[in-house]
């Protein structure tokens, strides 16, 4: 599937009929590697996935073009004391990548996720030091790089080293 343009890239709740798609991608080691998800293996563990954790989930969404599911982009609001901000996780299948995809799925998250949750105004997304792609996808939508993590997190039986950006509801207004 090739894109037209960014404007092909569009998002929207996830639907059990994306199950088949969904298996492209998040059945690819390569994609799965920087997430805290492990790699899905059937095509019931996947609907399984959709119907309990995708379609409840308070802000994630699959990235489509022409309305297939090629990705997605979840937000993680907080709550009680921590209400006021929200992380951010994304992935796109790897014939996607390099191409702008995970950029504009971004781009089109923060023009609505301040909408969706009045009380956010800070969306921070936690980057492996090895995952030069996703620092840049932040970077391009306007994320600042606060610090690095040393030893922050166990990923995939590994402790890792990483980046903590930041986008405040007041940058938004740069971009959308």
């Amino acid at each position: 599937m090739e894109i037209e343009s960014s404007s092909a890239i569009t998002l929207r709740p996830f639907k059990l009929s994306d199950v088949d798609d969904f298996m492209i991608w998040a059945g690819d080691d390569q994609v799965m590697r920087p997430l805290r998800w492990n790699t899905f293996t059937s095509k019931e563990e996947a609907l399984t996935y959709i119907k309990d954790v995708c379609i409840p989930h308070p802000w994630r969404r699959s990235i489509c073009i022409r309305d297939r599911s090629i990705g997605f982009v979840s937000i993680f609001p907080g709550s009680g004391n921590d209400r006021c901000r929200a992380d951010v996780g994304y992935a796109v299948a790897e014939e996607f990548w390099g191409q702008g995809v995970a950029t504009k799925a971004v781009e089109i998250a923060l023009g609505e996720v301040f909408k969706d949750f009045p009380e956010v105004v800070r969306l921070q997304a936690y980057v492996d030091v090895e995952n030069k792609a996703s620092q840049r996808v932040l970077e391009k939508v306007g994320f600042l790089q606060e610090g690095l993590l040393k030893k922050y997190s166990y990923l995939k039986g590994q402790i890792k080293d990483l980046y903590i950006y930041s986008f405040l509801a007041t940058d938004s207004s740069d971009k959308n």
